[in-house]
C-alpha cells in the first residue's frame, strides 16, 4: 500500500522506527520467553510449551510493529518560522504547537540501536513543568537531530563581560572512575544485586537449592563472619556495577560552550545522550559532595537553571550535571567558566555558624540513633534478653556514628556573598555548595521555631524559579541571618525589617 507523502514543509519521522521497534519488543520477549517456557513446561510438556510461545512471542512482536507502524503514518513534525507543530494520533488526534521564542532544551539521546542505526530521539522544551510543554520525535536521523538543535537553539546573544572561556570547558579524565566506588550508588546495586539472584532462582523454583547452596558453604562459620562474608560479596558485586554504570553514563563525556550562548553536555557510552543548557536561563551552581567522594577530595557540579529541574524529562538526577564527580579544585574551576566568572563564588569563604547551631545538630543525631536502641532495650527487657544486647551493639556503633555525622554537619554550615552571587552550603550525607544568582532570587523565607528562638538563630531561605526553587542558611545567628538576605537583595526584605522594629519598640 503506497503512502502519501506530506506537504513539503511537512516531515515524518524515520521509516526505520518500525525496525527499531521490532527488535526492541523481541529483545524483552526473548527475555521473557524462558521463564515462561520453563513454567508451562511443567503442565504442558516442553514441545508445546516452545511452540505457544513462540506463537505468543511472534504475536506480540507483529502487534507492537504494527502499532509503530501506524503511529509513524500518523505522526509529522514542522519547524515555521514562529512555531514548532506535531501533529500525532490515530482515534485520538492531538495537534501539538510550541512558540520558538520559548525553546529553551533540544536534547538528543539515541539507544545502543538508534547509534546502530544512526537515528537518535529529540525532546524539545520550553523548560516549563508538564508534558504540554515537551515535543518528541522519536526516531530521526542523528543530522536531522543535530540540524533541529542548531535551528531552534540560534539566538543572536551577546556575551556577557568578564573572564570566560569559549569552545571546550571540560572533557573526561579516565582517573574519575576512582570515584565511583565511593558513592552511595555502589551498596544501593551490591543489595540489588543480591535480590536480583534470589528473585531469578524463585522465577525458575531454585531459591531453596541457592539458600541450601549458601548454608553449605558457610556450615562450618561462625554466623557474624558468614554476615561479614555476604555483606563484602554484596558490595563486591554493587563496586563492580558501579564501574560499569559510570562508565556507560560519563564516557566520551564532553562540556561545550557554543556560539550563542549555550551549554552542551556530551556522554554516554551505548546510550548516547546530548543536554543543551542555554546560558540565558542558567542562575548559578551546585557543588555537590557526597560524603564517600568528598571524603577522596571530589565533587561534581549541578546548573541551577529555571525550569531544567522541574521538567518532566529531567526527572533523572543527572539530567543537570554539567560535570561528574571530579577533583574539587576542577569542580570550582569548571564552575568559574560556566559563569563566567575569575574566580569561582563557590570557594569563597563563607561565614561560619554559631556554636548553638552545633548544639541542635547533636541533639537531632542522638536522637535519631538512640530512639531505636530505646525501643530495643524496651523489648527485650519485655521479652527476651538477646534484644538488650543488640540494642547494647547498635548503642556502641550509632551513637559515635551520629556525633561524628553531627559534628561534620556544623562544620559544613556556611553562607556569604560572593560578587554576583549569594552561596550557602549544608548537609553531611550529602553536601552541598549553592551558588545563586542574586538577581534570581524573587523572595524570601524566614523560619524560626521556638527552640530557634531561645538559642537566638533562625533559617532564611532564598527562593527563586530556578533549580530547587529554595536554597536556605540553616541556623543562622539571627541578626547576621537578617543581615545576610537583606544585603543579598536590597530592597526585598528592608519593609518587613522597618515594620519589626517598628512594632517591637515602647
Amino acid at each position: 500500500m503506497s503512502t502519501a507523502a506530506p506537504p513539503a514543509d511537512w516531515h515524518r519521522l524515520d521509516p526505520r522506527t518500525v525496525l527499531v521497534t521490532a527488535l526492541v519488543v523481541a529483545g524483552v520477549v526473548a527475555g521473557a520467553a524462558v521463564p515462561t517456557t520453563l513454567g508451562l513446561a511443567g503442565w504442558l510438556g516442553l514441545p508445546a510449551a516452545v511452540l505457544w510461545v513462540l506463537a505468543a512471542a511472534v504475536l506480540v512482536i507483529g502487534a507492537a510493529a504494527g502499532a509503530d507502524r501506524v503511529r509513524w503514518h500518523r505522526t509529522r513534525y514542522r519547524i515555521g518560522p514562529e512555531r514548532v507543530d506535531l501533529h500525532t494520533g490515530l482515534l485520538i488526534v492531538k495537534r501539538r504547537s510550541l512558540a520558538r521564542g520559548r525553546i529553551r532544551t533540544v536534547d538528543l539521546t539515541a539507544n545502543p540501536m538508534l547509534r546502530l542505526l544512526r537515528l537518535v530521539t529529540v525532546r524539545i522544551g520550553t523548560g516549563e513543568q508538564g508534558s504540554e510543554s515537551t515535543l518528541e520525535l522519536d526516531p530521526v536521523t542523528r543530522a536531522e537531530g543535530e540540524r533541529l538543535r542548531r535551528v531552534l537553539l540560534e539566538r543572536a546573544v551577546t556575551a556577557p563581560a568578564g573572564v570566560h572561556r569559549e569552545g571546550e570547558l571540560a572533557v573526561l579524565d579516565p582517573r574519575w572512575i576512582r570515584y565511583a566506588p565511593v558513592s552511595f550508588v555502589a551498596p544501593m546495586l551490591g543489595g540489588a544485586a543480591a535480590g536480583a539472584v534470589l528473585q531469578v532462582s524463585d522465577w525458575v523454583g531454585a531459591r531453596a537449592d541457592v539458600i541450601a547452596w549458601i548454608g553449605d558453604r558457610f556450615r562450618e562459620t561462625p554466623l557474624l563472619w558468614t554476615i561479614v562474608a555476604l555483606v563484602l560479596a554484596a558490595l563486591v558485586s554493587g563496586v563492580v556495577g558501579a564501574l560499569g554504570l559510570w562508565i556507560e553514563m560519563w564516557w566520551n563525556y564532553r562540556l561545550e560552550r557554543e556560539p550563542g550562548g549555550t551549554l552542551r553536555v556530551r556522554r554516554g557510552l551505548f546510550t548516547s545522550r546530548s543536554i543543551s543548557v542555554e546560558e540565558a536561563r542558567l542562575r548559578g551552581v551546585d557543588l555537590v559532595e557526597p560524603l564517600g567522594v568528598r571524603l577522596f577530595g571530589a565533587a561534581r557540579l549541578d546548573a541551577v537553571t529555571t525550569g531544567l529541574a522541574k521538567d518532566h524529562e529531567a526527572r533523572n538526577a543527572d539530567h543537570n550535571t554539567l560535570l561528574p564527580a571530579a577533583p574539587r579544585k576542577r569542580a570550582d574551576a569548571v564552575a568559574a567558566d560556566v559563569l563566567r566568572e575569575a574566580v569561582a563564588p563557590t570557594g569563597a569563604a563563607l561565614t561560619p555558624h554559631p556554636r548553638a547551631a552545633r548544639g541542635r545538630r547533636l541533639r537531632w543525631a542522638l536522637a535519631a540513633a538512640l530512639g531505636p536502641v530505646l525501643l530495643l532495650a524496651l523489648l527485650g527487657a519485655l521479652l527476651t534478653p538477646v534484644l538488650l544486647w543488640i540494642a547494647l551493639g547498635c548503642a556502641a556503633v550509632a551513637v559515635p556514628v551520629a556525633v561524628v555525622l553531627a559534628l561534620d554537619a556544623y562544620r559544613g554550615l556556611g553562607h556569604a556573598l560572593s560578587g554576583r552571587y549569594l552561596v550557602t552550603r549544608c548537609g553531611t550525607v550529602r553536601r552541598s555548595t549553592a551558588a545563586l544568582e542574586r538577581a534570581g532570587v524573587i523572595g524570601w523565607t524566614v523560619k524560626q521555631s521556638v527552640f530557634q528562638r531561645r538559642a537566638g538563630l533562625l533559617s532564611v531561605t532564598a527562593t527563586t524559579a530556578a533549580g530547587g526553587g529554595a536554597y536556605t542558611a540553616y541556623d543562622t545567628d539571627a541578626s547576621e541571618g537578617l543581615t545576610f538576605a537583606a544585603e543579598a537583595v536590597p530592597g526585598l526584605l528592608e519593609p518587613f525589617l522597618e515594620r519589626g522594629a517598628a512594632s517591637s519598640g515602647p
